[in-house]
């Protein structure tokens, strides 16, 4: 698998802005058959930063309704990447 196609997009919010200023931490969408050294070597590769950890969850898509009829938003993947002590936060992240 291709380092482009693991990673999809950052993830920013409130919440991921915060763990990313604490400590270090970038979350990412990525794709649901992906495995944590997947989205290890492929941050190492796109970025050039040291990963320390990847931990990983499946989001599960929210039931949406249009009057009677209901629907469902595909199930996602989340990877919260921890990179080493010293290693600098891409600068895509860094402006938003």
């Amino acid at each position: 698998m291709k380092p482009t196609d693991v990673i999809r997009r950052p993830i920013v919010t409130e919440k991921t802005t915060v763990a990313r200023e604490q400590s270090e931490v970038i979350v990412f969408e990525v794709a649901r058959d992906a495995t944590k050294i997947d989205v290890k070597r492929a941050v190492e590769k796109l970025f050039g930063a040291k990963v320390l950890n990847v931990r990983t969850q499946i989001m599960h898509g929210k039931i949406k309704r249009q009057g009677r009829f209901a629907g469902a938003r595909p199930d996602w993947k989340k990877a919260w990447v921890r990179l080493r002590a010293g290693e600098k936060v891409p600068e895509f992240v860094e402006g938003t």
